[in-house]
């Protein structure tokens, strides 16, 4: 996975949300998580930039020691714009590190594999905001199966979004009971 992949996610959370800005998204719990829909959407930006960080730094045993912090005042416009400018910061660090570039995430992870930790955050946190929020969608198919394929290699068969909100324990798979917990699989040795 790569930039693009790392900005495609982002347009798609903006698309998708943007026309419920106006919305409390402090009431509603982000689906079945306990945070508010605006605390996961301040996550998603936290996560994004954090990934670009390490991407940037290389550091080889631990999460460099920064936070995001988003005003608890920001609306949630003021928050996709956030969410925006941290994916594009992930999204030019990816771009710009060579593919040997390693940084630690569990693990040595390569610039493809932090693209698909961005891309998994935001598809998955989107997913939540938008069952909190009551919006009918679905993560996008092409980006599912890309971050299946990088992330979760023992996934099972089947349809690239129903197999990614299961292995996230958003949704129950047929014949397999929902996940409670779950490891990807970012570090490549």
């Amino acid at each position: 996975m790569d930039g693009g992949d790392v900005e495609q996610a982002v347009a798609e959370m903006v698309r998708v949300l943007t026309p419920h800005e106006s919305r409390d998204w402090h009431a509603p719990p982000a689906g079945t998580l306990t945070w508010s829909c605006w605390t996961t959407a301040a996550h998603v930006a936290h996560d994004l930039l954090a990934y670009a960080g390490q991407v940037a730094a290389r550091p080889d045993g631990a999460y460099l020691p920064f936070d995001l912090v988003v005003r608890v005042d920001a609306a949630p416009r003021d928050i996709l714009q956030v969410v925006t400018a941290c994916g594009r910061l992930l999204s030019g660090a990816v771009s710009a590190a060579e593919p040997t570039a390693r940084a630690w995430h569990w693990g040595p992870t390569d610039p493809g594999g932090f693209a698909a930790l961005g891309v998994i955050e935001t598809l998955v946190h989107t997913w939540d905001i938008t069952q909190g929020l009551g919006i009918a969608w679905r993560p996008p198919t092409s980006l599912c199966a890309a971050v299946l394929a990088r992330l979760f290699p023992d996934a099972p068969l089947g349809d690239p979004v129903d197999v990614l909100l299961w292995s996230t324990g958003r949704a129950e798979l047929a014949g397999r009971p929902r996940l409670t917990s779950w490891v990807l699989k970012a570090a490549v040795g």
